[in-house]
């Protein structure tokens, strides 16, 4: 009797425990599936972006999100981007991201907003392959005596030589270009030697003049048949206005500038100069009394830190008297009119200098 009622119980618990496995399977897979619902959660690529159990709408290009949403399928608070950074698609980013600095080596393209990140480029006689890690601008390299060149250097590229001479139709517009470019610098030191004679023309009389009587230089022959007393008075006229006839150079437009900030304002300055032409960099500074061996000792030194250095030479060596105004005007001396309309926009818009009040 006792071993029948022990099977019976044997075999209510072997019929019983498949169901328990299965409820218990049935309450972790629910768990799980139910877990997974929570935390995966789909939302529409580009719009949206996740937030709990909901998906809210992305902000817009220049903003990011200052608390997201409590419903799904709406639009969070949204807050625009400081100054300095950016954020150029529509996110769900918690803040906004800083706006790229460009290297010494390299020059602004386009400067950052709150929707653009900065765009940089190195410098002119400098290149950077942009398929390759570009970590500093590499100086373009030269062509040697027996190299052509057959593409220039750019931002992007290196320059391209090839030994032996060009093609004959290249080479034959080489040729041209030579032509007319010495044509061309022909032409500037005849007109520079024309202007340079002209304006001593205008400051002194000429040797033909010098050598001739007075009465002659006042337009008078020998046969003077005036009294003595129209005589005199000739003379006073021709001695009481000068007999040298100055020539009217085109005044400048610039007006004054006055500084903010005092000499701060002048160093702050000092970066605008660096879009300067090469070719007149040491002409600029010989023209600001700076040494050829102060100038030659920063040759080897990077483009805008040579600027930076022999400006503060002449800060110093010029002292309290440095003035924004008469860099300007070492320009336009040297007939560099753009580059001085640049700084001087520069350094208004910037707020380092105002007109002075007429």
């Amino acid at each position: 009797m006792a071993n029948t009622l022990y099977m019976v119980v044997s075999i209510l618990i072997w019929l019983l425990k498949p169901a328990v496995a299965l409820q218990q399977s049935g309450l972790e897979s629910g768990g799980r599936v139910g877990n997974r619902t929570q935390r995966d959660v789909s939302c529409r690529d580009n719009l949206e972006y996740p937030h709990g159990n909901i998906c809210c709408l992305n902000c817009p290009a220049g903003t990011y999100v200052k608390s997201p949403c409590t419903r799904a399928r709406e639009k969070g608070k949204c807050e625009e981007c400081d100054y300095g950074t950016h954020t150029e698609h529509a996110n769900g980013l918690q803040q906004c991201l800083k706006c790229t600095k460009c290297r010494p080596d390299q020059e602004i393209v386009r400067l950052c907003t709150s929707t653009q990140d900065t765009e940089c480029q190195c410098k002119l006689g400098w290149f950077c392959v942009p398929d390759q890690a570009c970590e500093v601008c590499k100086k373009c390299s030269r062509c040697e005596e027996d190299e052509v060149e057959v593409r220039n250097c750019t931002a992007t590229s290196n320059r391209e030589c090839k030994k032996g001479r060009l093609p004959p139709s290249v080479s034959g517009s080489a040729d041209a270009a030579v032509i007319v470019s010495v044509a061309l610098i022909a032409v500037v030191i005849i007109s520079v030697i024309s202007a340079v004679c002209i304006w001593r023309r205008c400051r002194r009389p000429t040797d033909s003049q010098s050598n001739l009587p007075d009465r002659l230089k006042d337009g008078l022959d020998y046969r003077d048949n005036r009294s003595p007393e129209e005589r005199e008075n000739r003379e006073n006229r021709r001695v009481s206005r000068p007999h040298l006839i100055q020539c009217r150079q085109p005044e400048e437009k610039f007006r004054k500038l006055v500084p903010v900030d005092g000499s701060e304002s002048l160093r702050k300055c000092f970066a605008y100069f660096e879009e300067m032409d090469v070719d007149y960099h040491k002409r600029f500074f010989r023209h600001l009394g700076i040494s050829d061996n102060a100038i030659k000792s920063n040759d080897h030194v990077q483009h805008e830190d040579r600027i930076h250095g022999l400006l503060n030479i002449w800060m110093e060596k010029v002292g309290k008297d440095a003035s924004l105004n008469d860099l300007l005007m070492a320009l336009l001396a040297l007939d560099q009119r753009l580059t001085a309309e640049n700084v001087m926009a520069k350094a208004t818009d910037g707020g380092h200098y105002v007109f002075e009040e007429e």
